[in-house]
């Protein structure tokens, strides 16, 4: 896991005899060669160009607060040595937990059917009114997909502008379970992943906290409802309202005839 839920982890599992600091123990971290590594090689796996029917992004201003109010999917790649593999990806938005997974030689449509049909036998409730979230790839919008999610009453939402923080939260699992494992590993074959996949996730629902639900574990947070406290801070949120803030103060300034000069080497107070 990265440093900072690592850090967590030891200063509740060692209590009083954990005597780092956070950045010593980073320090100690990148001395020892435990930094994450961060792969380079990296091929598509959305194709939206395609003449299936799309939906509307219906969760901008959504906020699940309890489990199987809304799912997020996605495929994400897996390096081997001489091509990739595909992992899609179920996952509960209220919990973080990955709720199912598929892992696949090729980017075929049934694989990510598969993933569903999974989700759907786990969940075991009427989920009548969930919210099934995915980007516009062809994978997520071609008629058995479609016809599995309205025959379990599951409503369909789409990203509409092609950007990834509109499936921000799947992005996120992807980039969590690569950079602070798989990444990690050197695979020949597909089955060499199988085996150290099925390890992770179970890792990553069981032990992993997250500093977005109340550094809880998914799968503790999947048995509880209610808003969960967040332990981070989401800096696209405060770098579009600092721009905000910029833009509405030289409009002030252009208004009011003042000029502010950029001020250099100034203590905060």
């Amino acid at each position: 896991m990265g440093c900072e839920k690592l850090f967590f982890k030891c200063e509740y599992f060692f209590c009083e005899d954990f005597q780092f600091g956070r950045d010593a123990f980073y320090r100690l971290l990148k001395e020892s060669g435990l930094m994450l590594r961060i792969r380079r090689r990296h091929t598509r796996t959305t194709d939206s160009y395609h003449n299936y029917h799309l939906y509307p992004n219906l969760i901008r201003d959504f906020v699940p607060t309890a489990p199987n109010q809304l799912w997020v999917t996605d495929i994400t790649y897996i390096v081997l040595e001489v091509k990739f593999c595909y992992l899609s990806l179920v996952t509960d938005a209220y919990s973080r937990k990955i709720i199912a997974w598929v892992l696949a030689p090729t980017l075929e449509y049934k694989y990510t059917q598969e993933a569903l049909q999974i989700a759907i036998n786990n969940a075991n409730i009427n989920l009548e009114g969930l919210i099934h979230h995915s980007d516009r790839g062809v994978q997520y919008a071609y008629d058995a997909y479609i016809n599995l999610l309205k025959a379990n009453g599951i409503r369909i939402s789409m990203t509409e502008n092609g950007d990834p923080l509109e499936n921000a939260l799947a992005e996120r699992v992807n980039g969590i379970l690569k950079q602070e494992w798989l990444n990690q590993y050197d695979f020949l074959t597909i089955d060499d992943v199988r085996p150290v996949l099925e390890k992770i996730i179970e890792y990553y629902n069981n032990q992993r906290p997250h500093a977005s639900i109340n550094m809880m574990t998914p799968e503790q947070a999947h048995q509880t409802s209610g808003a969960l406290k967040k332990h981070w801070k989401n800096k696209y949120a405060k770098k579009l309202e600092s721009k905000d803030l910029n833009t509405n103060f030289d409009n002030d300034n252009r208004t009011s005839g003042l000029h502010y000069p950029l001020l250099k080497n100034v203590n905060p107070i």
